[in-house]
């Protein structure tokens, strides 16, 4: 009998296979006491695990290249975190095996993450894995991951760490569901890298029976369990429209009538460029550096390391547009030599601009290395701060631009509500706006981006978010400057018609979805696109919104 479920789509396409569910395994180690003579024997076993789990980490993220190999790596420096390490040997010292003190060292760290704030609770999946890696090393077991099969099928998960996710082969693992996970945690960005159909925040995915056979449409969010023939048939010619429109839509971007949208890539590092080179990204709307900064958590980067890192994505695109965001460090992004250790809320404290202007040196010398990366290239540079709340963080962020002999024109995120509610007297400053869209729906819901039960909240169709835009864009076109989005709303063919149509002069996110919202785009009239606009704002709720838009866009 066929039943329809629903979770969050967060990477396009419609997948039909059946059921496998990702290794899961009982690691948790005995307690049982070692003499005080073996103590400093299992230390060093523990240290060579940990350094083992490191290295296949940053291997597998060599592998996979791209926005996985930061993140990889990122877990990297987790089990490498000399404070988990030294209570892990304190534990070792008054009695506990190797793999113990891991377990119970992680657990303690576990804890303090999830009662950490927003941000850093996001993370708990990412440092579990690295536990499990580290006490299956320890163990001499296999760690559980993907399943084998011969024959292509979905996976079933109740969340995918990122080291599972980045090497996940597409030729077999035909789209993954998730229980837990948001819209912009690690398992929905690496599903998009990848062109892999993903959904996730679905309850009770983990019922599903093994072999039981499902559809899952990443654009929806649905998934048609034991689907009908005419159901499968209605999807599987959805899904080959959609590829031959992807074929036949090139070029720049723009509405059917010609009104154009530039189309642009969200990169992590040089290792992103290809894939957007080859989806025809305009130019790139927010190239992060931070990854850059999480190398070593100690000290940053030299001016020489970074003006390479910067010079080689910006010769990736002559005479188009790159939109570089300056270091966006605290909450899940916390560095030893920038970030306050003591913060109750990281995600409401000092992270972002707030950071560099507590630390001009470090700004300083990253605007630097970005004006000397851009010397002699015919690129259009533009240079934004994370986290503006207000004209006074502006004209802090624009003086710190001149300051440095930066060329280039310097822009504000808009992730704050006061940033959308004053958008025009932020534009006094700065000469651009870019609408982080994953941000601006946490801060204005209260709603943690990476958890799985606020996921309603954090829809970018969410009515109230879309006036946000509504007014950053109004600003903007009062002042006769630009109004871009970077978040992830951009991905999503019908609602980037929406943004089109509150007045979004750019569209920037991950490389694969650009064939998808070039292809939408191009069906559309600009006018069309506004009165679905106004159709989304006036529903009461993101499904009506979204539901709203639709009608309007196919004429009902």
């Amino acid at each position: 009998m066929e039943t329809t479920l629903r979770g969050v789509g967060v990477s396009h396409g419609v997948a039909i296979g059946e059921v496998r569910h990702m290794g899961t395994a009982v690691l948790e180690p005995p307690a049982k006491s070692i003499p005080a003579e073996e103590a400093e024997r299992e230390q060093g076993r523990a240290r060579q695990a940990v350094e083992a789990v490191a290295a296949d980490l940053i291997a597998r993220g060599n592998l996979a290249g791209g926005e996985a190999q930061h993140v990889l790596e990122a877990q990297a420096m987790m089990a490498q975190d000399p404070e988990l390490m030294s209570d892990v040997e304190r534990r070792i010292a008054v009695g506990s095996t190797a793999e113990r003190g891991v377990y119970d060292a992680f657990a303690a760290y576990r804890a303090l993450l999830a009662n950490a704030g927003e941000y850093l609770a996001g993370r708990v999946a990412d440092l579990d894995d690295v536990r499990n890696r580290i006490v299956a090393r320890l163990l001499g077991v296999p760690m559980p991951g993907v399943p084998d099969s011969d024959e292509p099928y979905v996976l079933i998960a109740r969340d995918l760490a990122p080291a599972d996710t980045a090497l996940l082969d597409p030729t077999l693992v035909l789209g993954f569901v998730t229980e837990e996970g948001g819209p912009t945690s690690h398992s929905a960005i690496l599903a998009r890298a990848l062109g892999v159909p993903a959904v996730v925040a679905l309850p009770g995915a983990g019922e599903l029976a093994e072999g039981t056979v499902v559809a899952v449409d990443g654009s929806t969010g649905e998934i048609f369990v034991n689907p009908s023939a005419e159901k499968r048939e209605e999807l599987e010619s959805a899904a080959a429209a959609r590829k031959a429109a992807l074929s036949a839509s090139t070029g720049p971007g723009a509405t059917s009538d010609g009104h154009k949208v530039p189309l642009l890539a969200n990169v992590g590092g040089p290792g992103d460029v290809p894939a957007a080179v080859e989806a025809g990204a305009e130019g790139v709307g927010l190239f992060r550096t931070e990854f850059l900064f999480l190398d070593d958590s100690k000290q940053a980067p030299s001016e020489e390391k970074q003006v390479a890192a910067y010079r080689a994505v910006l010769e990736a695109f002559p005479e188009g547009r790159v939109v570089v965001r300056v270091l966006d460090a605290g909450a899940d992004k916390p560095l030893d030599f920038l970030t306050p250790a003591d913060e109750p809320n990281p995600a409401l404290g000092v992270r972002g601009l707030r950071s560099l202007l507590d630390h001009p040196e470090v700004l300083r010398t990253q605007l630097t290395a970005l004006a000397k990366a851009a010397e002699g290239l015919p690129v259009y540079l533009e240079v934004m701060a994370p986290m503006v709340a207000d004209r006074i963080d502006a004209k802090a962020f624009a003086d710190a631009c001149r300051e440095a002999g930066l060329r280039a024109k310097f822009g504000a995120m808009v992730e704050i509500p006061s940033a959308a509610l004053r958008a025009r007297s932020i534009l006094q400053e700065v000469e651009f706006l870019s609408l982080g869209t994953n941000d601006l729906a946490q801060y204005t819901f209260a709603a943690d981006r990476q958890v799985g039960a606020v996921s309603r909240l954090q829809d970018p169709w969410q009515p109230a978010l879309l006036d946000l835009v509504a007014l950053s864009a109004e600003a903007a076109r009062a002042e006769g400057k630009s109004c871009g989005v970077c978040g992830e709303a951009a991905s999503d063919p019908l609602l980037a018609c929406v943004l089109t149509g509150l007045g979004v002069t750019s569209l920037s996110m991950g490389a694969a979805s650009i064939p998808y919202v070039r292809a939408t785009l191009a069906k559309y009239t600009l006018a069309q696109c506004e009165r679905a606009a106004n159709a989304a704002r006036s529903a009461d709720s993101a499904d009506e919104a979204r539901k709203a838009a639709q009608a309007v866009l196919s004429g009902e």
